[in-house]
């Protein structure tokens, strides 16, 4: 595994293993900066979302970085206020509009239960995929996929469409990994994806991650991210400093031992960072 490595999505679609997150990163010169940096430093994933309020300079960084857009694989999310099949479409048109591009590698369901709508997800959800299976169809977007979701809420698109997700991305770290999700999600041939793969930091503090990093000359994220490279996961770190952005796609130069990765495996219950996809309702 190197730089330049992929995973090669259900569809045949390659995605570069590690991606460059977005979250958090304010729209105007701060996101657009740091995106460029991350394309110059290596990185050919780039990860935002409707709800990020970013997608303008993450196409204004994309397009500054001179890159050719088939070299850049880019992701963006439906947000929750536009579920349903009429929203949906109309979302991805503005996404595209945002971010300056034709077309999107890969587009997600934001999360499973749309605003204000938890008492008929099921049939919300059910017009959000299908508006994304004919974009999908299309041409218009190389791999759809979801993102917190849950298997009963995959299983219920499995069960009224003819499309089953390429990807689910989902809160993913040391101490929170959600086996059971991962486990179905492989067995179906669906890539996960880790959102906040260091739990904002909160995974710093554990004792035997800092005796890794010390003993491989690493930073503690570069732990987190390399495990979770050798789980086949696809990480998202995200920063807007130039030498974060750096060290955190340096992380193939070493290699864990399989002992090691199932001690950080094994590591206590932290709990989630995020909300909860069943019980949370989701602002506006």
């Amino acid at each position: 595994m190197n730089q330049q490595s992929t995973y090669t999505l259900s569809n045949g679609v390659k995605l570069p293993v590690i991606g460059f997150g977005t979250w958090q990163s304010p729209n105007g010169e701060v996101a657009t900066n740091a995106v460029k940096a991350a394309l110059e430093i290596g990185y050919r994933h780039i990860d935002t979302a409707a709800a990020y309020g970013n997608e303008e300079s993450v196409g204004a960084g994309l397009a500054a970085s001179g890159l050719a857009r088939e070299d850049v694989f880019l992701t963006t999310k439906l947000w929750n206020k536009d579920h349903g099949y009429d929203q949906t479409l109309a979302a991805f048109e503005m996404s595209l509009a945002r971010l300056k591009t034709r077309y999107l590698d890969l587009y997600l369901i934001h999360w499973p239960i749309a605003y204000e709508r938890r008492t008929d997800w099921k049939d919300t959800l059910l017009g959000t995929w299908n508006a994304m299976i004919k974009l999908y169809k299309d041409g218009r977007i190389r791999a759809i996929g979801v993102s917190n979701f849950r298997p009963h809420h995959i299983e219920h698109l499995l069960r009224n469409t003819s499309v089953a997700p390429m990807v689910n991305q989902i809160e993913y770290h040391p101490g929170f990994w959600q086996k059971y999700v991962c486990d179905f999600c492989k067995d179906l041939g669906i890539q996960i994806q880790a959102w906040s793969p260091m739990a904002q930091g909160r995974v710093f503090n554990l004792s035997y991650l800092k005796d890794l990093a010390a003993k491989y000359d690493k930073s503690l994220a570069q732990i987190c991210l390399r495990w979770e490279l050798q789980k086949g996961v696809n990480p998202l770190p995200k920063s807007i400093n130039p030498e974060r952005i750096k060290e955190n796609f340096d992380v193939f130069d070493f290699a864990l031992t399989d002992e090691e990765v199932a001690r950080i495996d094994a590591l206590p219950e932290s709990g989630a960072t995020g909300y909860d996809p069943d019980s949370f309702i989701y602002p506006s």
